[in-house]
């Protein structure tokens, strides 16, 4: 007999042997129906796997994150059947799950492939899914694997196996198929009840552009029909809500081959909105006790050496600008970290300093590779809300607790409701990956974990996500559509300050290593405002709208009248534009809607005689004839936060 120890800590005896899948029925008949995997001793197992010792046990459903990551990798395996049936002679590369479905690297050969072809794969794959053909794991030595794929003429696999270990290569065979993988898969196929293709695109073997081009097809599948259905509407809302299509409607920012591919040109009414943001988050850190800072775009290559940011992101980096002095290099900073370390080091620190909280909107340069920029979500350029909090170690608890104070007033004034705090710890098999001590990270993970629990925030917690200097509490926003993106950040850093030798001397006369803690409410600016663009399809909160109100005069003669409109909300703080082309007033309606221009003013000869304003809200909404100064009055109550 084996122990098994369940989420909610009850231990229960089985035969040595047993599966998940039994585990599940002998808790209930519904729960086995709908086991897609086990995790044994935080590792994710086929639902069928024997379980051969004392082990602790979560079992996975669709509703789990890893669960669904099972279904789309066996859905990838079953999409290669179909293939395979309908293109013989086809060679695979990798079929992972990836955040929202899976994709599968194809080698056709000479065989013609477009998406018109996506249709009968779909009829093909869930004609196979209805034989409901168990995913069967088989271990394999690696002269057999080797010795199958060359009779099958698959370079690709070969490749592969090349770099695996004798003694832990698996095949895994579904139906007439069967694939070198480690897993884990569901059950069997009949899991699979809906399935979409949803895109085709060019994937180079290994990502080395000088080998040959695969084709990779994206598809995502689902439990249920249903499922599927509010998938696809899903998608089709997310493509009105898109933040490139939206940022260009609302002519809020740009892109410029000239400029280059990632740097984002923001135009007036976008920096508008991007200030707003500035000074929303200024007012609230000065009121916390942050202070200003600025420094400068570039830093010596011996600051980023120092840092360790030279080792761990040179490659991602811009290369170096050299100088007319021999052997001088500086970088566009990637971090604004190290310049703030030796800010902090301008003067001597006491321990009654202490904390001391350095802030700035400092722009940052990261070379992602061209196939990865994505709108504002993934650039070369962009600015980070960032600031550095120096403390001592009996501090470090409540500075992180305020600091998650801060961001979740930020998220409650924009209107984020949901999130989740992920907890991101070292991976502990490779702590290679990390510098400082071990002493170090305990005590930063410590901190977090118990600040975490303090504000009683709903938490994850993922191994192998930290920093390579330190722990993180990273915020996973829920936008309208369900989609969770990840925004605010914040980091325990005992690392830095020893790398730079800050210090502060201490009660005992002393010298003393402060801890840093780095965090960003916004994340990135860009970032945010697409996220914020996408989560209210551009009708941003009306204090942060960059124009709240747009009059509309029916003709000429009611110009004047309009300008002195807005002239009085304008110097009453309200932002607003008149529109004076010689358009009929419903162009000038539509044309306002479609830049998501909260109120529309109506002017014409009854408001003029009256001194009254028709009021009109985004959306269609009428609000009716009201005075000047209650439209005032009913903006500034709805603006302020």
């Amino acid at each position: 007999m084996i122990k098994i120890t369940l989420p909610d800590g009850s231990i229960r005896e089985y035969e040595m042997g047993v599966t998940g899948f039994q585990i599940a029925q002998s808790i209930s008949e519904g729960l086995a129906r709908n086991v897609l995997a086990a995790e044994v001793n935080g590792q994710v197992w086929d639902a069928t796997r024997p379980i051969e010792q004392d082990a602790t046990v979560r079992l996975l459903t669709w509703n789990d994150k890893e669960g669904k990551a099972t279904f789309w990798h066996s859905s990838a395996h079953l999409m290669a059947e179909a293939l395979e049936a309908l293109y013989p002679g086809t060679k695979f590369g990798i079929g992972p799950a990836i955040e929202t479905g899976f994709y599968y690297d194809v080698d056709f050969g000479d065989q013609p492939f477009s998406s018109d072809d996506f249709k009968k794969i779909e009829d093909k794959m869930l004609e196979l899914a209805k034989q409901k053909s168990a995913y069967v794991r088989q271990p394999v030595s690696k002269a057999d694997a080797v010795t199958y794929f060359e009779e099958k003429g698959d370079e690709y696999k070969l490749d592969l196996i090349k770099d695996l270990e004798d003694g832990k290569i698996t095949f895994y065979t579904q139906g007439d198929f069967t694939d070198l993988c480690r897993g884990p898969h569901i059950p069997n196929t009949g899991f699979i009840k809906a399935i979409k293709l949803t895109n085709v695109a060019g994937a180079y073997w290994r990502g080395d552009e000088s080998r040959k081009q695969l084709t990779r097809i994206y598809g995502v599948t689902f439990p249920k029909a249903s499922e599927l259905s509010d998938y696809l509407k899903m998608i089709e809302e997310a493509k009105k809500r898109d933040h490139r299509k939206l940022g260009k409607e609302m002519e809020l920012f740009a892109f410029s081959e000239r400029v280059g591919m990632g740097l984002p040109l923001w135009l007036p009414k976008g920096a508008a909105l991007r200030q707003k943001l500035i000074n929303f988050l200024q007012a609230a850190q000065i009121k916390a006790g942050y202070e200003p800072v600025v420094t400068p775009h570039i830093g010596h290559k011996n600051l980023y050496v120092t840092s360790g940011h030279y080792d761990k992101y040179g490659a991602d980096s811009f290369q170096p600008i050299k100088t007319p002095q021999e052997g001088e290099e500086f970088f566009l900073k990637p971090m604004n970290c190290p310049h703030h370390c030796e800010i902090y080091k301008t003067k001597p620190r006491s321990y009654k300093d202490l904390p001391v909280r350095f802030a700035e909107f400092g722009t940052v340069y990261r070379y992602e590779q061209s196939g990865e920029l994505h709108g504002l979500t993934r650039v070369r350029g962009f600015t980070q809300d960032d600031a550095h909090l120096f403390c001592r170690p009996d501090q470090v608890k409540e500075e992180f607790m305020k600091v998650i104070d801060l961001v979740l007033y930020v998220f409650r004034a924009l209107g984020f409701e949901e999130y989740t705090a992920q907890i991101s710890l070292r991976d502990p098999e490779n702590k290679a990956k990390y510098i400082g001590s071990e002493e170090n990270w305990l005590l930063a993970e410590s901190a977090i974990i118990e600040a975490s629990e303090e504000k009683g925030l709903h938490t994850i917690i993922e191994l192998g996500e930290a920093a390579f200097y330190g722990p993180k509490l990273d915020f996973m926003v829920k936008d309208a559509l369900g989609r969770k993106w990840q925004l605010g950040t914040i980091q325990v850093d005992y690392n830095l300050p020893e790398r730079f030798e800050l210090e502060y001397t201490g009660s005992d006369n002393q010298k003393h290593r402060p801890v840093m803690i780095h965090r960003a409410p916004f994340g990135s600016l860009e970032r945010f405002v697409a996220v914020l663009i996408e989560h209210c399809a551009g009708q941003f909160p009306l204090w942060l709208a960059p124009e709240q109100f747009i009059v509309l005069p029916v003709s000429e003669k009611y110009e004047e009248y309009g300008k002195k409109l807005l002239e009085s909300l304008n110097n009453a703080d309200i932002r607003g534009l008149i529109d004076l082309r010689d358009e009929k007033v419903g162009r000038k309606i539509r044309d306002a809607e479609v830049k998501k221009i909260p109120y529309m003013l109506i002017v014409g000869e009854k408001e003029m005689e009256s001194g009254t304003v028709s009021v009109r809200k985004h959306g269609g909404a009428d609000l009716g004839i009201l005075s000047p100064e209650a439209f005032k009055e009913q903006l500034i109550k709805e603006i302020t936060i």
